[in-house]
């Protein structure tokens, strides 16, 4: 692979800091809509330009996904955490080559991107009903409205590589090509993962919540978003039957 076409390929799976233009592009999308197409198209891209993994792209990535895993610490808005959790995960798939089966890389992609379009849906109910999905402004989603805080943990649980949901099998996949070293490193970039989506969960689900109960997901919605994770998790059990 030459290297404008690494560059480019670096572009589309966020290697920093090539990865600020997509976290800047994902800012002005305030469509979930239009944010949810990104998040399933833009690391496709990448993979079409992405035929070898050049020498010193592995720990690129996972600094790139280090580095934004410690920013997430301190990120109390829903929209910018997805965003730079999407950065991290798709960096992972610079330890996944494509020369054996491309296609199982584009799957790996998907698996990536959609548990974050859960996420940024969800993220439009709270905006929708507190006016911004913030940790520590709506507050109490579980007494105020339980429906949707129990989705938005599951949510999160899943695209953080909770197993048994697919990007958890994404990321064992690195692990499996990576050194040891690497391994090792990717093990504390997913604790650091793990860690700022249980502070975006304290800080948006816990406590008695200001104000009076919110109208809450319809029975359908929650149900939707149950087939949407149990869909997730179906995909970590397929790809989990092919890990090398």
């Amino acid at each position: 692979m030459s290297m404008p076409t690494a560059y480019a390929a670096g572009f589309f799976l966020t290697l920093f800091p090539l990865s600020l233009v997509f976290n800047a592009l994902f800012g002005w999308a305030r469509h979930p809509l239009a944010r949810s197409a990104l998040l399933l198209v833009w690391p496709q891209i990448g993979l079409l330009l992405f035929t070898e993994v050049p020498g010193g792209a592995a720990p690129w990535a996972i600094a790139t996904a280090g580095f934004y895993a410690l920013r997430m610490l301190a990120v109390r808005e829903m929209g910018i955490w997805t965003a730079q959790l999407a950065t991290g995960l798709w960096a992972i798939l610079w330890l996944v080559p494509p020369a054996g089966d491309p296609a199982a890389v584009h799957l790996y992609a998907l698996a990536m991107s959609l548990p974050l379009v859960l996420l940024v849906l969800v993220a439009h109910h709270v905006t929708r009903r507190f006016g911004a999905a913030y940790a520590g402004a709506p507050g109490g989603l579980a007494t105020r409205t339980p429906r949707l805080a129990g989705v938005l943990v599951v949510a999160v649980l899943v695209a953080v590589c909770t197993p048994p949901a697919a990007p958890f099998f994404v990321l064992l996949e690195g692990m499996f090509r990576a050194t040891l070293s690497q391994a090792l490193a990717l093990s504390l970039v997913w604790l650091l993962w793990s860690w700022a989506g249980i502070r975006l969960i304290q800080g948006m689900v816990v406590g008695p919540g200001d104000g009076d109960a919110m109208r809450d997901l319809a029975k359908w919605i929650a149900w939707a978003y149950g087939a949407g994770i149990v869909g997730c998790i179906l995909l970590g059990i397929h790809i989990a039957g092919g890990l090398s």
